[in-house]
């Protein structure tokens, strides 16, 4: 168990350092969110309060609701950056040094995943505070279980990423994963328009989706004119409980791939 952990602790320092020394980085996850968010939630927000749509939003404008879908893209794009590295540890070779170290391979796993979910977490944090500048307040205690959720699915989605990293051979390949399977994910959460006002197919679609419950927690955790964000597709226990399940899910996959393979 030492050696589990200090190897783990091991990876995820290292995670943390390598990303604050580049600064690149540190924008690239940080600055696309902000900017789709300003930008989309200014440009849709005069067409999105002539749609009406009582039953999905509650006194909110669109850059009020479009603001927890903000925090689960910064979350998104950090796990997808932060997990990019395990393709290049395998070119510099850094990877293999650890499969063959004395240390077990879960030590790998969870430092990586631990890493990634730091940094997303830290960064959809300093998101937040940006809430009293739209309009946006939250309780002590619903921003407990906020804070609990975010920190489950920077977690379940940093595991995502690792699973779908340590299959693939080249950053060309992991972006266009990406850009098929990931971003999709994020675009069928709820975190662009309410799933009340979707056609049929398309809720179906979204209630299959785990990012839709992570969504719909944050949602319902925001307080826009004294009534929350928008209404969720079910009650918070249930969201928590499909959180926790997608990152341990995630999580479990990781592991029994590193340990196969």
């Amino acid at each position: 168990m030492r050696s589990l952990f200090l190897s783990a602790g091991t990876l995820w320092q290292r995670e943390l350092v390598r990303f604050f020394r580049q600064r690149s980085r540190v924008i690239g996850a940080l600055g696309p969110p902000i900017l789709f968010w300003f930008l989309i939630g200014s440009g849709l927000g005069s067409s999105f309060r002539l749609a009406a749509l009582p039953a999905g939003v509650e006194g909110a404008n669109y850059l009020q609701y479009f603001f927890p879908g903000t925090i689960a893209l910064i979350v998104l794009f950090t796990a997808i950056f932060s997990t990019i590295s395990i393709i290049e540890d395998r070119h510099e070779g850094f990877l293999q040094s650890v499969l063959v170290a004395p240390a077990p391979r879960a030590s790998l796993v969870l430092g990586k995943i631990a890493g990634g979910t730091t940094l997303a977490f830290v960064q959809a944090v300093f998101f937040l505070c940006f809430c009293p500048l739209v309009g946006i307040s939250v309780e002590w205690l619903p921003l407990i279980f906020l804070l609990l959720i975010l920190l489950l699915v920077s977690f379940g989605l940093t595991g995502l990423g690792f699973l779908l990293a340590w299959q693939l051979d080249s950053t060309q390949g992991f972006h266009a994963i990406m850009n098929l399977f990931l971003i999709p994910m994020w675009l069928l959460s709820g975190a662009l328009f309410p799933i009340s006002g979707a056609p049929f197919w398309l809720r179906m679609v979204m209630r299959l989706n785990p990012l839709t419950y992570s969504v719909s927690a944050m949602q319902n955790s925001f307080l826009a004119n004294g009534h929350v964000l928008a209404r969720g597709i079910v009650n918070l226990g249930a969201c928590f409980m499909v959180t926790a399940a997608f990152a341990a899910l995630t999580f479990g996959m990781s592991m029994w791939t590193v340990n196969r393979s």
